[in-house]
């Protein structure tokens, strides 16, 4: 494949068939490789650090993980049908304009994340490199918007190698972690508190929530006769696999190692495996596994900010130069978010995480509601480019359905900065999560049910010549 056919020319306008390619098994290689990574085992230790015991918490993430997961898999099927990005799709259901609304959170949800993989990566990168933490953290940030500029094909190359890296590297410090722990006591201490339970369940659901954005970006390139039942099953399949065997192993590292691990998150995993040339090779497994989540996110983000401005700006493609820019705004911003929040990192992330799920519940809820049971996967695919067009340029009943979808969360919300009032007799538990699907799902489907003129009778895929940023 020649150079010039590896770097992605498209962005927020629809793929043509004759660029379509790849099966539906693309999306398990890639989901699971981004899964298999420190974060992952971060956020599952989470569950522990908070007062969790082994087995409820391991029960607790899996329900998540498939609950949440399920979520974001349905968006996935959405990608070969339309042949677009995710939130590109919102438009239909928020206006041309009006979905920069949930957009803007989406953008600062892809800084985070961004953020959050460079503090860690940053260290095993510090680690090969021979450098500190800061010169870590700013070099994979760099290689990680190298390699979103590239685009696409390059994405998914770096899943199917990180799926097999990861997954060798996981099974060898599964086994080492096993020798060192005694397995029957953790489990055998086993108390189940529903507070820890829901808590487990939340970050884990919100962990999945949080790919709903983007995650048609890597299935739009699939042939349109790809079935969205194998897109979703690849997608679930690949995700919940790779985060619950990421989360397990930080559950079973947390409870066993206690204050030795929260010190130095990958410090500690890699000196399970070894000294010397295995824990090069572990350091290089951990900075790949973030590589492959980090470029994931730079790319979303990069595609929010198009989509963000197109809807004033009218434009559907971008020079290499744009597409430069726009990547390096990303790059910036998380780089400096990870710069001034990494000596207190455990804290930050599992309230960012939570606080995340605020947002993009309602958002998803809406969504899928619209595409699967008001339009039934029809739409007008140039009227998303058109704020004169049957979506408009605001849709004020999805953008209301969206507030009061925040808004009802918030009695039931538990972070470190903000316990809604809810909480307290529920003894702690968080579930504004459940609350967040459920009301706007319910609202939007009573008020758009009524109003189908916006639904065409078949998808129109046509669209006027694009414009050149």
């Amino acid at each position: 494949m020649a150079a010039e056919d590896l770097v992605e020319r498209r962005s927020i306008d629809v793929v043509p068939d004759d660029e379509r390619h790849g099966t539906a098994f693309s999306q398990f290689t890639l989901w699971l490789g981004a899964n298999l990574q420190i974060t992952a085992v971060v956020t599952g230790a989470l569950a522990v650090v908070f007062g969790g015991d082994v087995v409820w918490s391991v029960v607790g993430l899996l329900l998540g993980n498939l609950l949440g997961g399920a979520v974001m898999a349905l968006h996935s099927a959405q990608g070969p049908k339309l042949g677009l990005p995710q939130m590109i799709q919102s438009r239909a259901q928020f206006g041309v304009r009006g979905a920069v609304v949930p957009l803007l959170l989406v953008i600062l949800m892809y800084v985070g994340f961004f953020a959050s993989g460079s503090v860690l990566a940053g260290q095993a990168t510090a680690e090969l490199t021979h450098t500190n933490d800061t010169t870590g953290i700013v070099v994979f940030a760099v290689v990680t918007a190298v390699m979103a500029a590239v685009g696409y094909r390059v994405i998914h190359v770096l899943g199917r190698v990180a799926s097999v890296v990861c997954a060798l590297a996981f099974v060898y410090l599964g086994i080492r972690l096993l020798d060192r722990v005694d397995l029957s006591a953790l489990l055998g201490d086993a108390h189940f508190d529903l507070p820890m339970f829901l808590l487990a369940v939340s970050l884990s659901a919100s962990w999945q929530l949080a790919f709903g954005p983007y995650v048609a970006d890597y299935s739009r390139y699939l042939p349109r006769t790809t079935s969205g039942r194998a897109t979703f099953w690849w997608t679930l399949s690949g995700s919940a696999v790779g985060s619950q065997w990421s989360m397990t192993f930080g559950v079973l590292v947390a409870a066993s190692a206690g204050d030795a691990f929260l010190a130095n998150q990958v410090g500690y995993v890699v000196g399970l495996g070894g000294t010397g040339l295995i824990a090069s090779l572990l350091y290089f497994a951990i900075a790949l596994g973030k590589l492959t989540i980090n470029v994931l996110n730079t790319y979303g983000g990069f595609m929010s900010m198009v989509t963000s401005i197109s809807g004033f700006r009218g434009r559907k493609t971008l020079s290499p130069r744009g597409r430069a820019a726009y990547i390096a705004v990303i790059m910036v911003a998380g780089t400096a978010t990870a710069l001034l929040g990494k000596d207190s990192f455990l804290t930050s992330f599992k309230d960012f995480l939570l606080f995340l799920l605020t947002f993009f519940t309602p958002w998803s809820a809406i969504n899928l509601v619209d595409y699967y049971l008001i339009s039934r996967e029809r739409y007008d695919i140039p009227a998303l480019f058109d704020p004169e067009g049957r979506y408009g340029a605001w849709r004020r009943d999805a953008l209301t359905v969206y507030g009061v979808g925040i808004l009802a969360q918030l009695p039931f919300l538990v972070t470190h900065f903000y316990t809604g009032p809810v909480a307290e007799p529920l003894g702690g538990a968080d579930i504004s999560w459940i609350v967040g699907l459920a009301v706007p799902a319910a609202l939007y489907w009573l008020l758009a049910r009524r109003d189908t003129q916006h639904v065409p009778e078949e998808t129109r895929y046509a669209l006027a010549s694009p414009q050149k940023d």
